[in-house]
């Protein structure tokens, strides 16, 4: 078979988007070769993958790059002979269920329609027309876990019959177990002296950041840090006017993470917590699990899904409740072990190899 992707998000988004796309592109390249694989791109990218085996395809004329990704790349599809087009990232190019390929589209989530408060109202209108338009043309509709796939069918009106959940997995980087004085150099840099509790995402309101500081300020430990990583937003504000008026110490931000110290980070630390209100997955819970550290996460989306029947979740505004369950994990380190061993027995399913396996069954499908 001859399967093109969308891989704009692959070639020049760093995180969510471009990390799922890299994710699944390399998966396939590895677990179901007999294939070849174009990845479609308005222009290459200057980073660090790019991948053996992996055609990639610019835009034949010079359009403009938006509307050759969203529209005049069909003939390109149909000129390259490609019998299967995935986009990677919520959408496809107009007009293509016209055409003789067949298209898969993966929806991540749709928490602009859950949470409209948190999105301009024209970014949300653009993505809702783009969204379902994707998921009514595409032959096959995947989501990433059975909570989206029910968004979907209840927020977008898409029968049901046409999206199959496929899950992912984190980088592999995340496996791979560091020696401790590697580790050590990399907290060193940033100042990480003690015990800490790690907390890696957007800061943003939807990632309520703040239930967890007021958690951390409950517990009254003087013999743990809480360490807070990622993108900054207006949210960081509400953050640090919590941590000044109540006098919170050791309490640390860091916004701009290479993504190499992010395994150590996860190594270094004795708990992760991930208090989302909602997700449309929880990569952070696989890269804990991966890295062997006990996770506890929020309930009300899909981050079960992510962390196993035998995790410990919190109702997200329940700052007591986080606050409790991290003490009951960090005097408990035969508690902390169990919750390891069987998160990481339950993201077995989300291998690369699963993946795989997974996608080029269905690819068969719409191919035959």
């Amino acid at each position: 078979m001859r399967i093109g992707f969308d891989a704009k998000r692959a070639f020049h988004n760093h995180t969510g988007l471009g990390n799922y796309s890299r994710f699944i592109i390399n998966a396939l390249l590895e677990h179901a070769p007999e294939n070849d694989y174009l990845a479609y791109t308005p222009k290459k990218g200057n980073g660090s993958w790019q991948p053996q085996h992996l055609a990639v395809k610019l835009p034949q004329k010079t359009f403009s790059k938006s509307l050759w990704r969203s529209y005049f790349i069909n003939q390109q599809l149909i000129h390259d002979q490609v019998q299967i087009y995935h986009g990677l990232s919520n959408e496809l190019p107009w007009g293509i269920h016209k055409t003789s390929v067949k298209s898969v589209v993966t929806i991540h989530d749709l928490i602009f329609l859950r949470y409209p408060e948190l999105y301009p109202a024209i970014d949300r209108w653009i993505y809702q027309k783009k969204f379902k338009q994707a998921c009514l043309q595409a032959n096959l509709v995947v989501a990433i876990s059975e909570q989206t796939k029910k968004d979907i069918i209840d927020l977008l009106g898409i029968n049901e019959h046409k999206i199959v959940v496929v899950y992912q997995d984190c980088d592999e980087a995340f496996s791979r177990l560091l020696p401790s004085s590697y580790i050590d150099t990399v907290l060193q840099r940033y100042q990480l002296r003690k015990k800490y509790i790690l907390c890696v995402a957007t800061m943003t309101e939807r990632k309520n950041q703040l239930t967890l500081l007021k958690a951390f300020q409950a517990m009254q430990s003087p013999d743990y840090e809480l360490v807070l990583v990622g993108g900054k937003s207006k949210y960081q504000d509400t953050l640090t006017h919590y941590i000044a008026t109540h006098k919170l110490k050791g309490v640390h931000i860091f916004n701009k993470v290479p993504f190499a110290d992010l395994p150590s980070l996860y190594q270094g630390a004795s708990l992760t917590v991930y208090p989302s209100f909602f997700e449309g997955f929880g990569i952070p819970i696989v890269e804990s699990l991966h890295s062997g550290i006990p996770v506890i996460a929020a309930t009300g989306s899909c981050l079960e899904e992510a962390g196993g029947p035998n995790g410990i979740y919190v109702n997200p505004q329940d700052f007591m409740g986080f606050a409790e369950k991290i003490t009951q994990i960090l005097t408990n380190p035969t508690l902390a072990k169990q919750l390891v061993t069987a998160g990481q027995s339950h993201i077995q399913q989300f291998s690369s190899a699963s993946i795989a396996k997974k996608l080029n069954y269905y690819y068969q499908n719409l191919s035959n």
